[in-house]
């Protein structure tokens, strides 16, 4: 049970046909249900019965692998995310019900192949970021026994960590994917709010609630993300965000990190370890600079010290007042705080938080990205039993901020502690920024080459290749100006575009020198005397591409322009009048050359 198991390993084992999908998935199926014949793993709620594995095996049966990125991969959800037939309890026995319906973003995962395997233990109601807080016991950090696991979604990141499923879904209020996510060595994943459907979801706050992702490689949190917030995934109706227009698949090539000047209840190997990861970042080619956390810290504080507690009343407060058994007394404390606060309160908060985003508009003028401490500690349960409030509220500094003010954000491992436990950054970026930070976070793990999750064994090259293409991203073709490195690259950083590939067109273009163009562009033109020319193809967020479209000067424009592999894309070509007194410069294979080949003559 301790043998890494990675939604790309998997993937590609299944296309290749050394992987038996059924065989591979009965047989984790019965590992799963031997350790939990003895003393019941804290990490599960339930597991899935042998009729529920054979329905989901039955309906695999009538896909094509090839046509489902997910085909054959087990995977496990928090227990407060519905799932038809499957008993939800929000880890209060009392509150337990069949549900009748699957979770929107459940249902897009099956339907791409991912197999159900278990539903997993949490804070209850979603209420803490530690992990103890549940009647179904205590979940463990995945490194130590005596160590918390983080929460609310803490058996999601364990069951991820000790390699038992590929990914598993959380949600995330305040940090409740990040911190586990942080504590266990993990990649987490905290969407913009909208960006993925929470039907199905018992929020804890349903107007900032997202469904957070747990995985072991930012490469297979890009594939698991693709179907849930992918074009044929269903659109979230949440009652107050809606699915961010403006999306960005990349950060600039050197992009500019903030990282906050106060750093409070950092203490210890994490404090040194922090300062380690800001000298890290010169390893990626970011540049580095200091914000102040202030703005930030107040909106944090109105999460759990101001009227959005009511929101949580709203949604569970029947069921604390019961004093049923099974109800957790912190969290009856934690929601009940509710009835103290008035309508006037909650106005008067979210216009206190809209005033406070407007003061942090600024740090993104200034920042590409910010990196902070995913967590400021990792306690023991002792450490928990002493003070749950106390510790449990020092756990969000750094998180509880980021879904009042609407922005994406990912946790990533960087190192560990003299103690040999984990310790993670957060990267948090304006909304609409997800595929970006996952693509840097591979970058990031990449560069720091830990182990996976539990330790489970070394990283492989494998590990940290994406694949998969952002979600509602356009291909298009640049030939000239725009390319890397040259004068007009940045408006494609602008809009966040992404590199997908340099290659080249089918051989039948020519490309010519335009004259009188500021800075220098060439006009590209199919012909049928024509050669490859060298371009690359980007990934353009939909919504950006008539803003680009708009920029460009006449003669060129944007049409369908054919790949050496045969595909067509949009790309730039150029109007044929003209080319009439334009240098043909077909023969250099690309305007890269001709542009160096005119700089050595002038070195010369």
């Amino acid at each position: 049970m301790n043998t890494p198991l990675t939604v790309t390993a998997i993937r590609e084992a299944v296309i290749a046909g050394t992987l038996d999908a059924p065989a591979f998935l009965r047989e984790r199926w019965q590992q799963l249900r031997r350790l939990n014949e003895g003393a019941r793993d804290p990490a599960w709620i339930s597991l899935a019965s042998e009729a529920r594995l054979e329905e989901q095996l039955a309906a695999l049966a009538q896909r094509d692998p090839a046509q489902c990125p997910l085909y054959g991969v087990p995977f496990a959800v928090k227990d407060n995310i519905d799932v038809a037939g499957w008993t939800t309890t929000a880890a209060c026995p009392g509150f337990a019900h069949v549900a009748q319906h699957t979770a929107q973003v459940v249902a897009a995962l099956q339907d791409a192949g991912a197999v159900l395997l278990g539903k997993t233990n949490l804070d209850q109601f979603a209420t803490g970021l530690v992990g103890t807080r549940s009647p179904y016991g205590a979940v463990p950090n995945s490194f130590s026994a005596a160590h918390i696991s983080g929460g609310s979604s803490s058996g999601s990141a364990s069951v991820v960590a000790r390699g038992l499923v590929a990914f598993a879904l959380g949600t995330d209020t305040a940090g409740s994917g990040r911190v586990p996510a942080g504590f266990n060595n993990l990649i987490g994943v905290k969407p913009t709010p909208g960006i993925v459907s929470t039907d199905g979801v018992l929020p804890a706050c349903r107007t900032l609630d997202c469904v957070s992702l747990l995985t072991l490689t930012a490469a297979d949190a890009a594939r698991v993300f693709a179907v849930m917030a992918g074009p044929g995934a269903p659109q979230p109706a949440e009652p107050v965000f809606s699915r961010p227009q403006q999306l960005r698949h990349a950060l600039p090539p050197q992009p500019r990190v903030g990282t906050p000047r106060e750093r409070p209840f950092l203490g210890g190997d994490y404090r040194r370890l922090f300062s380690d990861s800001i000298r890290h970042l010169q390893a990626l080619q970011c540049s580095h600079g200091e914000f102040d956390l202030a703005p930030f810290a107040e909106v944090a504080a109105l999460l759990y010290q101001g009227p959005w507690t009511a929101e949580r009343y709203a949604i569970a407060g029947r069921h604390t007042d019961s004093g049923a058994p099974g109800i957790d007394p912190v969290v009856a404390e934690v929601i009940g705080k509710g009835r103290n606060y008035s309508a006037v309160d909650a106005f008067n908060a979210l216009y206190r938080v809209r005033e406070l985003e407007a003061q942090t508009r600024g740090i993104w003028d200034e920042f590409d990205v910010l990196m902070v401490p995913t967590a400021p500690h990792l306690p023991t349960f002792a450490e928990i039993a002493a003070a749950p409030v106390a510790r449990n509220s020092e756990l969000g500094t750094y998180t509880n901020f980021v879904n009042l003010l609407g922005l994406s954000a990912i946790a990533v491992p960087f190192g560990f502690t003299e103690d040999g436990l984990p310790f993670g950054v957060t990267f948090i970026a304006p909304g609409g920024s997800d595929w970006a930070l996952i693509e840097f976070a591979a970058q990031w793990q990449r560069s720091r080459a830990l182990p996976l999750g539990a330790k489970l064994r070394a990283m492989q090259a494998a590990d940290i290749l994406i694949s998969d293409l952002p979600p509602g991203a356009l291909p298009l073709a640049v030939v000239g100006a725009h390319l890397s490195g040259m004068p007009l690259n940045h408006q494609l950083s602008n809009i966040g575009a992404r590199l997908r590939a340099a290659t080249r067109t089918a051989p039948a273009y020519r490309l010519y020198a335009l004259p009188g163009t500021t800075p220098p562009k060439p006009g590209l033109a199919r012909a049928a005397n024509g050669a490859a020319i060298e371009v690359e193809v980007y990934d353009v967020p939909a919504a950006a591409l008539g803003g680009f479209l708009a920029g460009i000067p006449q003669p060129l424009g944007l049409g369908r322009i054919e790949l050496q592999d045969g595909s067509w894309v949009t790309g730039f070509i150029c109007e044929p009048a003209a080319l009439q007194e334009a240098e043909d410069i077909t023969a250099y294979g690309g305007w890269r050359n001709y542009v160096a080949a005119g700089t050595r003559k002038k070195s010369a």
